[in-house]
């Protein structure tokens, strides 16, 4: 004889709301995977993978001419050439030389300040979008990634500036105390440039075709930036331009970090030919491009390598 047992009745269950999944999370601390840390926390984090940074960038650097026969020389011989064009081209052809005592020295200092910058920026634009498998794979604050980009651009200006102290001195520049006015200049150079990459990897890991757009807005900002010709110089032959932009010119960014270089290193570019409060200016643009670019990548960190 069999028993039957009776079983409970079937009831359909009620789902947890989100309520009560958040309080149950906490109870085991749990946290959102992927979730976007205090701004603190932050800067903490990418503290403590500042060894990472540095290995990264050098690591980056020591890679990018290792299939040329020539290998790390390009790191030098890149911007020298470009100087040389641009002798060739605005120099002697435009003329731009005329009235700007050494003007090699001059155009040198411009270039290879002004390749900083330009590098910088262009390498921003894909620190996201060209690095998504270890983005994906890795978890560690993502501004590390721009901000090891440019601090690679910033060994390779040192390796540059080699080349550009035997330029000076081949040219009768004399060394001098104001040279060591140079690295406050960098440093305040490197934290802009830091800045902008930050402000254009966001802008870049959603809308990868910026890479794209990015030469040709810095090839239109390079040439407002003096990098080829005096800005005080043009100013005092176009009397008749607007009362503007004198001033728009040289607060330029890119300008100002480029005189400040020339005036620390080439002791015939004079105080005079800085606009007025040349060191106020570099640090404010320093200050607000550093940190607005820093909170504004910050606050999507969350959305990097998703979708």
């Amino acid at each position: 004889m069999s028993q039957v047992l009776d079983a409970p009745p079937l009831t359909a269950t009620t789902p947890a709301d989100d309520g009560d999944l958040a309080a149950l999370a906490a109870r085991h601390g749990l946290t959102v995977s992927g979730a976007r840390p205090s701004l603190p926390e932050y800067v903490r984090q990418l503290w403590d993978r500042r060894h990472f940074i540095a290995a990264f960038s050098t690591a980056r650097l020591t890679s990018q001419y290792s299939q040329a026969k020539l290998g790390q020389i390009w790191q030098v011989m890149t911007p020298l050439l470009n100087a040389a064009v641009y002798f060739l081209i605005f120099g002697v052809l435009m003329g731009t030389k005329k009235g700007v005592p050494d003007y090699v020295p001059f155009l040198v200092t411009g270039v290879f300040v002004w390749t900083f910058t330009q590098s910088s920026i262009l390498s921003g634009t894909r620190a996201i979008s060209g690095n998504q498998g270890l983005v994906r794979a890795l978890h560690f604050p993502r501004a590390a990634l721009p901000i090891s980009m440019c601090l690679q651009q910033l060994q390779q200006l040192l390796f540059s500036m080699a080349a550009l102290v035997v330029i000076l001195l081949a040219f009768g520049v004399p060394v001098a105390f104001s040279w060591v006015l140079a690295i406050p200049a960098l440093l305040l150079q490197f934290t802009f440039n830091a800045g902008m990459a930050m402000i254009l990897a966001r802008v870049g890991a959603k809308t990868p075709d910026i890479s794209q757009l990015m030469p040709f807005v810095l090839r239109t900002w390079m040439y407002t930036s003096g990098v080829m010709w005096s800005i005080e110089h043009l100013l005092s032959k176009h009397h008749d331009w607007p009362s503007w932009v004198g001033p728009v010119l040289q607060a330029n960014p890119a300008a100002v970090y480029i005189d400040l270089m020339r005036f620390a290193l080439i002791d015939s570019f004079h105080a005079s030919q800085l606009p007025p409060h040349v060191w106020a200016i570099a640090t404010g643009w320093a200050l607000l491009a550093g940190v607005g670019g820093f909170i504004y990548f910050w606050k999507a960190e969350e959305t990097y390598g998703r979708g």
